[in-house]
């Protein structure tokens, strides 16, 4: 027994750090990001939070101030009988620019490092144009954007971009998206990079309306799901240390592809059957209204007319589809255990019928273990929460080490 054990190989161990020194820009991002998450934190502060002296603290911000990144500010308490100095970022150190796209419009935004949306463009799109179409549309109105609201002069430290599609976020490129011919393995970041002088950072628009919302709300409503109920369905996934969780191939949370039972006849979009996307988006039940000889159902807008002006067979399919979704999220929440469950999209927006359908379903059927604290509610950002989302990821971009070395060169 003894021998058998001695020949077992190996169990796998956590990956050890590569280096046991943090390089001196991955320092400055470390100290800058703090900064940027509570505006008016000192030196003092930044020294007890980081563990360093406060000399080494002093060193590694100097040249942040140096180079612009940071400005010193008062922060109404004395130390010493004098004005207490803070610390924040310069919000005219550059802006960000996010490309919140969907299947049918585009919500552009400009924001500096504060977070302070500068400007803002929402127009219609269509994405069956492809890429370049596309892609070349949102460059020249972002363009069109800086220059009406005079903000040439402000550095692009980086550019998100939402799409309505799966996508592999290492290489920015939307893989087999449903819903956009030719835009399958299209190079979305480096087609913009080479026409925008930034980092670009593609992401699946559902993930970036989760992050948004996730970090608009305290650290405690995460672990968090966002379920957009649209066009499409799908949901964006948020750790609890408030990371979004992608997946090993980007595929994580596309619940709109799950089976919903008994509707083996429906054929979805991505060849499957009974997918709740095929039975419970809003598309879907514009169809059924369509097959069910309704002469005033033909998009989305009708849909929200419909159920706005309680028309009872509408307001019913969408009980009905709330149900099919809310069996669907019961069992994600069992999986996932979350602290939160927000509802957005288009859908959420025009009935509360789809928020107490859902809740109806997820109490009674999930466990007690897994909601006696649950939260489940609407979107506090609604329309936003996508743009939101791409304005922290595109900070934290550029408060990543490498562009921390940018400012500092």
């Amino acid at each position: 027994m003894t021998d058998r054990l001695a020949l077992s190989p190996p169990s796998r161990l956590g990956p050890a750090e590569a280096s046991f020194r943090l390089d001196p820009f991955e320092t400055h991002s470390k100290i800058a990001r703090l900064i940027a998450s509570s505006a008016g934190v000192s030196r003092a502060d930044l020294a007890r939070i980081t563990g360093l002296a406060r000399s080494t603290v002093s060193q590694h911000v100097q040249p942040l101030l140096d180079a612009g990144l940071l400005k010193e500010q008062e922060t109404g308490a004395r130390a010493r009988g004098r004005p207490a100095t803070g610390l924040a970022l310069n919000a005219r150190a550059g802006v960000v620019l996010i490309a919140d796209l969907g299947a049918t419009h585009a919500r552009l935004v400009v924001a500096d490092l504060a977070q302070r949306r500068l400007a803002e463009h929402v127009f219609g799109l269509n994405l069956v144009d492809g890429p370049e179409a596309v892609l070349k549309l949102i460059i020249d109105e972002f363009a069109n954007l800086l220059g009406q609201h005079r903000l040439t002069d402000r550095k692009v430290r980086s550019v998100v971009v939402g799409l309505p599609a799966p996508v592999d976020f290492g290489r920015g490129v939307p893989i087999r998206p449903p819903i956009m011919p030719g835009w399958d393995g299209f190079a979305v970041a480096r087609f913009v990079q080479e026409r925008i002088d930034a980092a670009v950072l593609v992401d699946n628009d559902v993930n970036l309306m989760a992050l948004g919302e996730a970090r608009s709300r305290p650290a405690s409503q995460s672990p968090l799901l966002f379920v957009k109920v649209s066009t499409g369905i799908g949901c964006g996934v948020v750790t609890s240390e408030g990371i979004l969780h992608r997946g090993a191939d980007g595929a994580a949370g596309d619940i709109g592809h799950i089976r919903v039972a008994g509707r083996e006849n429906v054929i979805c979009r991505c060849g499957n059957i009974g997918c709740v996307e095929a039975v419970a988006s809003a598309s879907a039940l514009v169809r059924t209204l369509q097959q069910e000889g309704r002469t005033d159902a033909h998009n989305a807008d009708d849909l929200a007319r419909l159920v706005q002006a309680g028309d009872p067979e509408t307001v019913r399919l969408v009980r009905t589809a709330a149900a099919e979704i809310g069996d669907v999220i019961a069992t994600a929440v069992h999986f996932y255990n979350p602290a939160s469950i927000v509802l957005g999209g288009r859908m959420a927006r025009i009935s509360d019928d789809l928020l107490a359908g859902v809740r109806a379903v997820v109490y009674s059927r999930a466990l007690p273990l897994a909601t006696r604290s649950l939260s489940i509610e609407n979107s506090q950002l609604g329309e936003l929460a996508g743009a939101m989302g791409g304005v922290v990821l595109g900070i934290e971009r550029a408060l990543a080490p490498d562009s921390i070395a940018e400012f500092l060169q």
